[in-house]
């Protein structure tokens, strides 16, 4: 009797697996990464970039996306995603095969004001490479650094120069007009 009820059972899981009511990957590990929600972008958006970097973000866009290398990077809930379309088709990324210069953006990177401007969606997409093969942004950050610089020197010499003419005067100005000089 033991023996047919063991036989019986053993059938029954047999018909249960054969007909899909158990199936063999339910023991399986299920991975669910979340996808980042689409967005809405009517139009290519210009993009401005990251000092120090080769990175352009979108900064009218209402999430982080970020342009590096042909593709559209976006993170999302500690994650990064990848597309090569500016409004989506996002594919999971890990984060050690993000590149280093997205890795790396200072945290505040989302504050940095457009300092060269504005860049059209078209001029970014058709110019990148040869930007940053021929260090583009570094000369301009350079010459940017010396506008600076040289209106830096320029106030402080204003200065110096409004200190001469509204300082104390006292004893320099008889001395200039030739008082205090009399029979020495």
């Amino acid at each position: 009797m033991k023996i047919r009820k063991l036989g019986l059972g053993v059938i029954g899981a047999s018909l249960l697996v054969l007909t899909g009511f158990v199936s063999p990957s339910a023991a399986g590990v299920n991975v669910n990464i979340m996808v980042p929600p689409p967005l809405v972008i009517p139009a290519p958006p210009p993009v401005v970039v990251i000092p120090g970097t080769y990175v352009y973000r979108a900064p009218d866009v209402e999430a982080d996306i970020l342009f590096y290398h042909g593709y559209w990077w976006r993170p999302y809930e500690g994650r990064w995603y990848r597309s090569s379309r500016y409004d989506g088709d996002w594919r999971y990324f890990p984060h050690d095969r993000v590149p280093h210069a997205i890795r790396t953006l200072p945290p505040d990177y989302r504050h940095y004001g457009p300092s060269n401007g504005r860049i059209q969606h078209d001029d970014m997409r058709r110019n990148w490479r040869q930007w940053e093969r021929e260090k583009h942004w570094d000369k301009h950050e350079r010459k940017a650094e010396r506008k600076e610089r040289k209106h830096e020197q320029k106030e402080e010499r204003k200065e110096r120069k409004d200190h001469r003419d509204h300082g104390d005067h006292g004893d320099r100005d008889r001395s200039d007009h030739g008082e205090g000089h009399r029979g020495r």
